[in-house]
């Protein structure tokens, strides 16, 4: 592991190098995407003419005057002094286009790269997270509903978040902030009560969550109808927070039968539910349900808590910067930010103050997370930058928004069976390689665009198995490990020039720390996505380019890159939690 990436080193060579030009100038470092071009660059000389037009002490004044009057005059200075004092990890400094300045990595430093990732593909990827705890809140399915397609998206892109965070160093806590509170079981508890010989097939039914969203689904199609079932709904849920006991007992069977159906489906989609906080389960809602009167008192304290329309309780944000946000309903039940308020006053007393926060959740909920950090702000429990949230957009039918209430939905059982007979079909696969291949398939398709975008549901998209897909890098991982596995051992691989695409290979290898840093800053999975489609590209035209078994004093240095490619290919898979086949 490294404690500084290759981008840092480059900016520090700047800022030494260029100290006079700079002054306090921000320097920024980009990942060259065309390496033959360079493999980094850097606009500093466009940055830094805006500011500079002349330099009185003549220390920099290039002879040909002509150079001082433009941003590529500029540029060219700069690399003149970089140059002069180029350090060994770099072969050359080049000015590109206006002024932009590319830098090429030396062929020695690109040699002991690949060497040191084929050993440990996590050796490139910096420690920025050393001595940092953050919460990955993900998944948070509800009780009595099996999860649709829609749940995919939350649970497969905050399990990715996680795994980012902890290959980065961070003490990694993940919580499944399950929905096992709320009206809504008041309502299924009205529907059992008001149609007991539905619920009584429960006790014979393979799926019993399959009768109790039935229920639910029954409840509001009647309720269209008889206005008195809504009343109801709520009289039962305030008895379940009243502590009734037969409210109680029936909630409680709910979310043991719900247990048994998110087990399998997470060990379906290969989710270590052992990793979640609170035994395994997280911390759910109904944990909090003690601990809510202290946040309400709280805020009456800190003069937070206003009486609104109807009795209801509510807090004003400064300026209207936010619509108002309901804490407590006209009858005194509590609601969302009730229990998300007692749950990150929880993790402030039991994770210290200096944790991070992330909660993925379906981006429809932006304006409500803005109101609860703001009010956690107000509280003085978080500062900015603590409390981050990655929404994601909608998987949408043609004709809408999936809704459990009508019935319109997409079992996400149902798209795993689709996707392991799709891969089963695809390559003839057997029933292990088919469930990694058809799993991988449909994580890949979410994972690689950016979260934000709604996914209009298409089976031949979700379940594509060629081009940018997941069956298209497990394969070329298996390709390079089957090189691997036909070469044998290994012997020592000598520093030597690269050829054009093992330079090519080399230089994408190297970058995937950097990818790594970009994509945990941003809380952008789908950058390792675009990263490892490249690599595989790079990998099949230096595989399909180069001999790799037979090439004398060569073998040895493209096998080393053969085995980088595949340990950094499983890796980064790994961490969009995709298994690699042993063959395909």
């Amino acid at each position: 592991m490294i404690e500084t990436s290759m981008k840092e080193r480059i900016k520090a060579f700047i800022q030494k190098s260029l100290e006079p030009f700079i002054d306090g100038q921000t320097i920024e470092v980009q990942v060259d995407e065309q390496p033959q071009f360079g493999d980094y660059s850097t606009n500093i000389a466009l940055q830094c003419f805006k500011r500079i037009k002349t330099d009185t002490q003549g220390i920099f004044l290039h002879q040909q005057a002509v150079r001082e009057s433009t941003p590529q005059g500029l540029a060219h200075q700069m690399v003149d002094i970089m140059n002069s004092q180029l350090p060994p990890f770099l072969s050359k400094v080049e000015v590109a286009g206006s002024g932009f300045i590319n830098f090429y990595l030396s062929d020695a430093t690109l040699v002991e790269q690949t060497l040191a990732i084929a050993t440990d593909a996590a050796s490139t990827i910096a420690q920025s997270g050393k001595g940092k705890k953050i919460i990955v809140e993900y998944s948070s399915p509800n009780i009595a509903k099996p999860f649709t397609v829609g749940h995919l998206r939350s649970t497969i892109i905050g399990d990715a978040l996680a795994n980012l965070f902890e290959v980065q160093g961070w003490e990694v806590h993940r919580d499944n902030h399950l929905g096992d509170w709320g009206t809504q079981f008041g309502k299924l508890i009205a529907a059992i009560k008001e149609w007991p010989e539905d619920f009584e097939k429960i006790t014979t039914a393979q799926k019993p969550v399959d009768v109790l969203v039935n229920l639910y689904i029954k409840f509001h199609q009647e309720a269209e109808h008889d206005l008195s079932l809504e009343e109801k709904g709520r009289a039962w849920f305030k008895k379940l927070e009243d502590g009734d006991q037969e409210a109680r007992e029936l909630w409680q069977q709910c979310i043991n039968w719900s247990w048994q159906e998110f087990n399998r489906i997470y060990k379906e989609l290969g989710i270590d539910t052992e990793k979640f906080e609170n035994n395994g389960r997280g911390y759910g809602e109904s944990f909090f349900e003690d601990k809510m009167q202290p946040v309400i008192d709280e805020l009456r304290q800190k003069g937070l808590l206003h009486e609104g329309k109807e009795g209801a309780q509510i807090v004003e944000f400064p300026d209207e910067k936010y619509p108002p946000l309901m804490i407590l309903k006209k009858d005194g039940a509590t609601l969302y930010a009730t229990r998300d308020l007692a749950t990150d006053k929880f993790r402030l007393q039991h994770y210290g103050s200096d944790i991070t926060i992330v909660n993925e959740v379906g981006a429809e909920q932006s304006l409500y997370f803005k109101q609860l950090f703001e009010l956690e702000y107000m509280l003085r429990w978080y500062k900015p930058g603590q409390r981050v949230h990655v929404g994601h957009g909608f998987f949408r039918l043609k004709q809408g928004k999936m809704s459990t209430r009508k019935g319109t939905v997409i079992w996400l059982e149902d798209v795993i069976d689709e996707a392991v007979g799709r891969a089963t079909l695809f390559g003839n696969h057997d029933q292990q390689t088919a469930r990694k291949v058809g799993i991988g398939a449909l994580k890949w398709s979410d994972l690689k665009r950016s979260a934000h975008l709604d996914v209009i549901f298409d089976w031949d998209e979700v379940l594509n198995m060629q081009g940018n897909s997941g069956p298209y890098i497990q394969y070329t991982a298996v390709r390079a490990q089957s090189v691997l596995d036909k070469a044998g051992a290994i012997q020592e691989a000598k520093p030597r020039a690269f050829d054009e695409s093992e330079r090519l290979l080399a230089s994408k290898l190297q970058k995937f720390g950097e990818c790594i840093n970009t994509a945990a800053s941003e809380y952008a999975p789908h950058y390792v996505c675009t990263y490892l489609y490249e690599l595989a590209q790079a990998y099949n035209a230096f595989y399909n380019k180069d001999n790799i078994l037979d090439a004398g004093e060569e073998t040895a240095l493209r096998l080393r890159l053969t085995q980088a490619t595949a340990k950094t290919l499983t890796l980064g898979l790994e961490i969009l939690g995709i298994q690699v086949p042993e063959k395909m």
